[in-house]
């Protein structure tokens, strides 16, 4: 049976705070193969937060996008700990696990290329060990436009035909998909043009093993010690 690819969703996010540098660690220390974060524009940086509004994983409230950097990065997103920046993120994994990059907010896609750029030539890590991803299709054009070396991962949430043609146009590498369509013709047709099926967000050990049964190549979890080594 195929080996599963272990994203950890989030970070180790069942056991530290989502989008935190503990999560970050925390999933490195249970094995995990990439870490999964979440990142907004702001003041010319990507933050690493889920939601819009920050009421449910800080002690903040109101929009991301409206902050202040400063506001955002004063903000205890659970256990003392703060909202990372995306290089903080870089640094903390360290070439020890891959990094995958939803794209949450507008005007992230140049930012992101940007900097996966700077640490492919200057920090020893390789294109492969990045996957940008999101549900926002034009800002997948805009990464696949500015650096055709950036495997790119489509998100999608419901039975969707047109993914595949976006896939094909822009050379997707991954398709990323809720678990509950997540069935084998849909596995089945998406390796067809050798797209990687990477399901979310999957914490039950009873979906793990109908998944793995199934063919899917990685598995997004909150607990990465799921998946791990299965």
């Amino acid at each position: 049976m195929k080996e599963l690819i272990c994203f950890a969703h989030r970070g180790a996010s069942g056991h530290e705070p989502e989008n935190t540098l503990a999560a970050v660690e925390k999933a490195i220390a249970l094995g995990a193969d990439w870490i999964e974060v979440d990142v907004y524009a702001v003041a010319g940086e990507l933050i690493v937060i889920h939601d819009e509004l920050l009421d449910r994983t800080t002690n903040g409230s109101g929009y991301v996008s409206d902050a202040s950097l400063a506001y955002l990065r004063s903000l205890d997103a659970g256990k003392g700990q703060y909202i990372p920046t995306l290089r903080e993120v870089f640094d903390s994994a360290d070439r020890r696990a891959g990094v995958n990059v939803e794209l949450k907010g507008p005007k992230t896609a140049s930012l992101a290329v940007s900097l996966i750029e700077e640490y492919v030539r200057e920090r020893q890590w390789h294109y492969e060990q990045f996957i940008v991803s999101s549900f926002n299709r034009s800002e997948l054009k805009k990464v696949r436009k500015l650096n055709p070396h950036i495997r790119i991962g489509i998100l999608i949430d419901r039975p969707r035909r047109h993914y595949a043609i976006f896939a094909r146009r822009y050379d997707a590498y991954s398709v990323h998909a809720l678990i509950n369509i997540a069935n084998a013709r849909f596995i089945a047709r998406a390796h067809e043009p050798g797209l990687k099926v990477f399901v979310y967000t999957v914490n039950n050990p009873e979906e793990i093993d109908r998944l793995q049964a199934l063919g899917v190549d990685g598995i997004f979890t909150d607990f990465p010690e799921l998946v791990v080594k299965r």
